[in-house]
């Protein structure tokens, strides 16, 4: 087809756009409904999965050592403790040091509590960074069934552990029921879509025939629908990406502190900022195909040239 051809199909789509009134608000306003579920379930996943990453880099095993067991043992035991693959990295804390590291972050009741006891309350603990999350399990079950597991107090693991797993099934769980009360949108979109452009196509079936009389080719007279179908995309897309940063700044404001924490200050409407260059044309995308599919199967079955 040729640019002049090609030029005017434009044109007509946009017409069709403009004219069809109320039906191109319903049939806009539906499918941007459909994209935001989707694309706002699809962020919290992501969003989610970034957290449980970041996560999973935070979370270590502590393990406590009681009162009695001397600092040579449990270098002895770091030692040991050292050769396995699965563990990266072991910092040895001791008592005076984990006493400073608490005072110093200035907590008012844990300061009177020290002074009212007069003595040091804290163990001796090793820090323990597995060389993957998976393995944490592994190490907290061998260190409780070692053969130094008498000089241990106790294993501080299964609190990150839960940690781990709320938020994972929180993740799924939104995500899940976006993508189902998506799907279902996106269903209705189409059918509102086809419906849309099927009545465009009725409304103009006399200037098709007349259009066939005097050589007007196939692809000229379907060109204008799938234009039809772009624009509805394009204005879905747009009003998607103002809701979806408008919602995700207004999560960032309200529930928002949880996630910062986990993401060393990043908020929901950070991390959309930061990925915004991949996030929009992919909704963009979506929305165009989401319209030229419901115009190419009206056009299909209703456009007989």
């Amino acid at each position: 087809m040729k640019m002049t051809k090609l030029w005017r199909t434009f044109k007509e789509g946009a017409k069709h756009y403009k004219r069809n009134g109320w039906l191109t608000v319903a049939t806009v306003s539906v499918l941007t409904m459909s994209l935001f579920v989707i694309s706002l379930a699809g962020f919290i996943g992501f969003a989610g999965y970034l957290g449980l990453k970041s996560l999973e880099e935070k979370v270590s095993i502590s393990v406590s050592f009681k009162p009695e067991t001397g600092e040579s043992r449990i270098l002895s035991i770091k030692s040991d403790l050292e050769k396995y693959r699965e563990i990266s990295s072991i910092r040895y804390i001791s008592r005076d040091q984990a006493l400073d590291d608490f005072l110093r972050e200035g907590n008012p009741a844990f300061v009177e509590a020290v002074k009212e006891i007069g003595e040091n309350p804290l163990y001796a603990s090793l820090v323990i960074k597995a060389t993957d999350p998976v393995y944490y399990d592994l190490i907290s079950a061998q260190l409780q069934n070692s053969s130094y597991k008498d000089d241990i107090a106790k294993v501080n693991y299964e609190r990150n552990k839960k940690k781990i797993q709320s938020l994972t099934e929180l993740t799924n769980r939104i995500r899940n029921i976006g993508f189902l009360l998506g799907g279902i949108f996106i269903v209705i979109a189409v059918m509102i879509t086809f419906n849309t452009i099927r009545l465009t196509i009725y409304s103009n079936r006399q200037e098709f025939e007349v259009m066939r009389l005097v050589g007007a080719s196939n692809l000229y007279i379907k060109a204008p629908f799938f234009f039809e179908g772009i624009f509805y995309g394009i204005s879905a897309a747009i009003l998607t990406l103002i809701f979806l940063s408008f919602s995700l700044y207004g999560l960032s404001q309200n529930i928002g502190a949880p996630f910062a924490e986990i993401m060393n200050g990043k908020t929901f409407f950070g991390v959309y900022v930061s990925f915004l260059w991949f996030i929009a044309p992919l909704i963009l995308i979506a929305s165009i195909l989401l319209g030229v599919i419901s115009g190419s199967i009206a056009i299909r079955r209703y456009l007989k040239v």
